[in-house]
């Protein structure tokens, strides 16, 4: 077996499994230590899914796949566990939460995160999605003492369980029909006996389970109330690195052992993005917390993301992984800026809070202004080439209707961002923040630079040429 090919893999299950040991082998505190290590190790992650780019093979007797596609997806799932930790260090001292625990689940989240874009087996995919949602739900509740985070938790825990149901039904029909678990049979057996019914019903099960764990409607229902309860930074890796896993791996189906069926899963892709740009956009017009108006806005960008995906095709993939590679780092920078927001009674939460903040703290204001006229997609910040490369597809393959939809979508989306840069900006200050810590506006910074250096048709060539060939080893 070609170990090679699944080094990040048993990087993180060795070192997460030896942290643990360690982390409870003493009475001393020892989580700063282990969240360094734990940030340490996920950048290396990420290095070696950059590093791997241009290796290729399967593992496990072909359960696991390693090519360009799976290697540039990690690369962003390594940077986003290491960025949540680094925003977690000040939240969980504050809160009195700083326990090696959460270093640790993040890092099985992010293992599962990377069994669910190599899977190249029904199997593995389940392992996948289980190992992470698992992480996930117990950090979801890490605020024990909090009865929001408890309830988000169980929420998250209900749900989840309820989406593996329809997913692990919906791969038993597809084994029942096709006689295998691997793609590559599957594939064959689809084009060999044309699309059955049992397997169009099995890969509606399967696509909606996953549509759950990217909070696209009208399986988003966790989404506000998980957003809303769970710990700050928890929300901040929530809203990139699983959606991003997912999204991919719903990518890696549809070209994969659905490839043969694009006129049947293609509708279900425009139904689910034509609904979570809807909700999403609609949905946050009357949200007064941040963490809520986040969550519904991340249910209108799973919608956008999807829409590349429903387009189908090389430029559909890769429109979508330059629209989640922007969203990721647009994410946590706006979480970093979130977490900064501290007044003398604890986190802020409602976007009222955020009046006068220009007065208060005019860097941070720019710095969140910057970002949501990201999120809105106004040039020459990456926001505007995401939506470009995104719609881009739906127009030149014949989606014409669901591109123009999708920038109506955005018009309307753009309005609940305008409200917060206008509560900064424009409203008085009713509130003091205390200061922010250095490691905050180290992490909102950076991000900024990259959504005005990093636009892609001058300085960012090279990842273009990254992306495009990672899009292509799908094919």
């Amino acid at each position: 077996m070609n170990y090679q090919l699944i080094a990040p893999e048993i990087l993180l299950a060795f070192t997460a499994s030896l942290l643990l040991g360690f982390g409870v082998s003493k009475t001393k505190n020892r989580a700063p230590l282990i969240r360094n290590i734990a940030i340490g190790l996920l950048l290396l992650y990420a290095v070696l899914g950059f590093v791997m780019g241009s290796q290729t093979g399967v593992a496990f007797k072909g359960a696991i796949i390693a090519d360009g596609f799976s290697h540039y997806v990690k690369f962003f799932l390594g940077v986003a566990g290491a960025g949540a930790l680094l925003l977690s260090k000040n939240y969980l001292e504050s809160e009195n939460l700083d326990m090696f625990e959460f270093s640790i689940l993040l890092m099985y989240a992010v293992l599962g995160m990377g069994i669910m874009v190599s899977s190249n087996n029904l199997l593995a995919l389940y392992i996948g999605v289980e190992m992470q949602s698992l992480a996930l739900y117990v950090m979801a509740a890490f605020n024990r003492d909090s009865l929001r985070a408890s309830e988000a938790g169980l929420k998250y825990f209900v749900l989840g369980a309820i989406s593996s149901g329809l997913l692990l039904y919906g791969i038993s029909m597809l084994y029942g029909f096709t006689g295998s678990m691997n793609f590559g049979p599957i594939a064959d057996s689809i084009a060999a006996n044309g699309a059955t019914s049992g397997v169009i019903a099995g890969m509606v099960f399967i696509l909606c389970g996953l549509a759950f764990k990217i909070s696209a409607a009208p399986f988003h229902m966790w989404t506000p109330d998980v957003y809303e309860g769970a710990p700050t930074p928890v929300t901040a890796f929530f809203a990139g690195a699983p959606k991003f896993a997912a999204i991919a791996l719903i990518a890696r189906l549809l070209i994969g052992p659905f490839g043969g069926i694009e006129d049947q899963w293609q509708q279900v892709i425009v139904v689910l993005a034509v609904l979570s740009m809807v909700v999403g956009a609609v949905g946050a017009l009357q949200q007064t917390n941040i963490k809520r108006l986040m969550a519904y806005s991340s249910i209108a960008n799973m919608g956008f993301a999807l829409v590349p995906l429903a387009a189908g095709g090389e430029a559909g993939i890769r429109g979508m992984l330059i629209y989640m590679s922007i969203y990721v780092i647009t994410v946590i920078g706006v979480f970093a800026c979130i977490l900064q927001m501290r007044i003398r009674d604890g986190m802020v939460e409602q976007v009222s809070d955020l009046a006068g903040l220009s007065n208060n703290n005019r860097a941070l204001a720019l710095i969140l202004s910057v970002f949501m006229f990201s999120l809105m997609g106004i040039p020459p910040l990456l926001g505007f080439f995401g939506k470009w490369f995104a719609f881009a597809p739906a127009f030149t393959q014949g989606f014409i209707w669901l591109g123009i939809f999708a920038l109506v979508m955005s018009v309307i989306a753009a309005f609940y961002y305008l409200r917060i840069v206008k509560v900064m900006w424009f409203d008085e200050a009713e509130i003091e923040f205390v200061k922010a810590p250095q490691s905050l506006r180290a992490i909102s910074s950076l991000s900024v630079i990259l959504l005005f250096v990093l636009i892609l048709p001058f300085t960012a060539i090279p990842a273009q040429s990254w992306i495009a060939q990672a899009a292509a080893s799908l094919f």
